[in-house]
């Protein structure tokens, strides 16, 4: 038993190797939580009542898959999330960004593409915007297609204009969307340049050098072994002295992490780049 998750540990490895082994998909090095809750709540929702014939099940329905998938998708964001570090953000990064001719911007594990847009809304305000591309990814493409459409729900207006004004918003918060009934458009200005594509923070490549990567809550998902491989990743993906911003509740462990950055905002959590060596990194 996994606290009150009804299977148990081996249960549970032996539907995440048949997953690897049928699709490709590696979930192990997850938090072990983590992962319990969501096979557990797609279980109940597909009508499964045990881990045996569930695992039965993923292994022939790829469309299950899909659901485990999607429930695996880190979707809970907002934008301008903890506006204070957004607000650093923009005091003490931006000036250093601004230096750059062309600016490249990795929001990894976006879920339905708040951050990006926040991110875009604050580039346009310091003059950085049509000089920066913002790469928006996530390994699920249900809720990528979701954030490229930019629509987001107006019963949320009220909160992300409060989180706006005290990121350090200068003007009408308003004036950046499009409200109708089916909800607040970002207008297409702002979403011209976000490319959004899906990448795997755990299986798949570093794909570009970047000066900003925003990879915000996402880390408390892995185990600590998963969390030094992305990290590794993420910093290979940086220019020398460029930004990692992390969600307030992540830290970067061990010395061997540590060692690849310098801290920046403690405040904010944004790091600084050091001097990478691939051969002793491998």
């Amino acid at each position: 038993m996994l606290g009150s998750i009804p299977f148990s540990k081996a249960e549970l490895f032996s539907l995440l190797q048949a997953i690897k082994e049928r699709y490709g998909y590696d979930f192990s090095e997850y938090t072990l939580s983590t992962m319990a809750r969501r096979i557990d709540w797609t279980m109940k929702m597909s009508g499964h009542c045990d881990l045996v014939s569930f695992e039965r099940a993923i292994t022939e329905d790829p469309a299950l898959l899909g659901a485990l998938v999607k429930n695996m998708s880190i979707s809970v964001t907002s934008m301008f999330r903890d506006p204070l570090a957004y607000r650093e953000l923009v005091s003490r990064v931006f000036p250093i960004l601004a230096t750059y001719p062309h600016i490249r911007i990795w929001c990894a594990g976006v879920a339905t593409g708040e951050e990006a847009y926040s991110v875009a809304i604050l580039l346009r305000e310091a003059g950085l915007y049509e000089r920066s591309l913002i790469y928006a990814t996530d390994f699920n493409p249900v809720v990528l297609e979701r954030a490229s459409k930019g629509v987001l729900p107006l019963e949320k207006m009220a909160e992300y204009t409060s989180n706006y004004i005290e990121a350090g918003g200068q003007n009408a918060f308003s004036k950046y969307y499009i409200a109708s009934d089916k909800g607040a458009r970002i207008r297409s200005d702002l979403r011209e340049n976000i490319v959004f594509a899906t990448h795997n923070l755990v299986s798949d490549g570093v794909f570009n050098e970047f000066q900003l990567i925003l990879c915000r809550n996402v880390l408390i998902y892995f185990d600590s072994e998963l969390m030094d491989k992305v990290l590794d990743k993420l910093r290979r993906s940086l220019a020398l002295r460029c930004f990692l911003f992390l969600g307030d509740a992540e830290h970067i462990a061990t010395e061997e992490k540590r060692a690849m950055f310098e801290t920046f905002s403690k405040p904010a959590n944004i790091f600084r780049a050091r001097e990478y060596n691939p051969v002793m990194n491998q």
